[in-house]
């Protein structure tokens, strides 16, 4: 045996990417997305965010403190959190709601499974499905687009599930740009695809389960005959599916889970847009396949170098 190996316990390979670098590189990629949320919905938008971040920060420190665990709100998680919470609710939300959104997602979801790593789902994500039960008025209440011509604050999915209301829709130009009703964050795709494209560049993120999301929901919604690009550019699907549905934790580590969670996390979304109650599906299909996680992960883990078959 050759006496210089080193034998010892794992990791064996150490990258330069830590928690907080990559929740650093989230920011940037959100930060499109915060921009445009200002110009469509004025600067109600940041104060909104900033209530969020701030009150999500200060959830975690506080919890860290009082049950005498290491503080990590250094490590920007905390950041991204209330960042997310605050791009997927209304622009006219009323404060408390978003703080009480923010305590959710930082204490009752992320704190109390165990802190960062160890929450069962999407903090984010759990929160606004919570606040959209809890408020159900609040939080479908959208506003008109600023500097804009739009004269209904409706979302496209409300007006595509209304009979005879096709004729009320922004443009595809529009719905991609970002000039249409919805949560501030939600409405331009162009900054979240930016975004997107940032994460892949900095290997933040793969391009499997934001393919397999989207892809499914234009797939699906073309061959039921449901306007596949509206049904695509409309909703959460964008920042579900690039920011979302790609958490670390939440989501399965090989590329055969990630397309596999993507794969139906966009199936469920096209069954509640097209027979649900509700006209929206991405909030709770990205929790729906959080839950399901763990056994996507067992079925798709790949057997050790010099393994043996379990």
């Amino acid at each position: 045996m050759d006496k210089n190996m080193v034998v010892s316990v794992n990791p064996h390979i150490y990258a330069s990417q830590t928690t907080q670098t990559i929740m650093r590189d989230v920011l940037i990629a959100l930060f499109p997305a915060v921009i445009a949320s200002i110009v469509f919905f004025g600067i109600k938008a940041l104060l909104v965010e900033v209530v969020c971040v701030a009150v999500a920060v200060l959830c975690e420190w506080a919890f860290e403190k009082i049950t005498h665990r290491p503080v990590t709100i250094t490590d920007l998680s905390a950041a991204v959190t209330g960042l997310l919470l605050a791009l997927n609710l209304p622009v006219d939300i009323p404060l408390w709601q978003a703080v009480f959104g923010a305590f959710v997602a930082i204490i009752v979801v992320k704190q109390f499974f165990g802190g960062i790593g160890q929450n069962f789902a999407n903090p984010a994500i759990t929160a606004r499905v919570i606040m959209l039960v809890a408020f159900s008025g609040t939080m479908t209440a959208w506003a008109v687009p600023a500097f804009t011509d739009a004269t209904s604050a409706a979302t496209p999915l409300a007006i595509l599930s209304s009979e005879g209301a096709a004729g009320q829709l922004p443009t595809l130009g529009q719905m991609f740009l970002g000039a249409r009703g919805g949560s501030m964050g939600e409405t331009s795709c162009l900054a979240l695809l930016l975004g997107g494209i940032y994460l892949v560049y900095r290997k933040v993120i793969t391009w499997h389960t934001p393919v397999a999301f989207i892809g499914t929901v234009l797939v699906c919604t073309a061959l039921l005959g449901q306007q596949p690009l509206y049904q695509v550019m409309a909703g959460g699907l964008f920042i579900g599916a690039i920011f979302m549905a790609t958490d670390y934790t939440t989501s399965p580590p090989t590329p055969a889970g990630k397309l596999i969670f993507g794969l139906g996390c966009g199936l469920i979304t096209v069954l509640i847009r097209v027979w649900g109650n509700y006209p929206e599906g991405v909030s709770f299909s990205i929790l729906l396949m959080n839950i399901l996680n763990p056994y996507i992960c067992e079925w798709t883990k790949t057997k050790p170098f010099g393994g043996v078959q379990a």
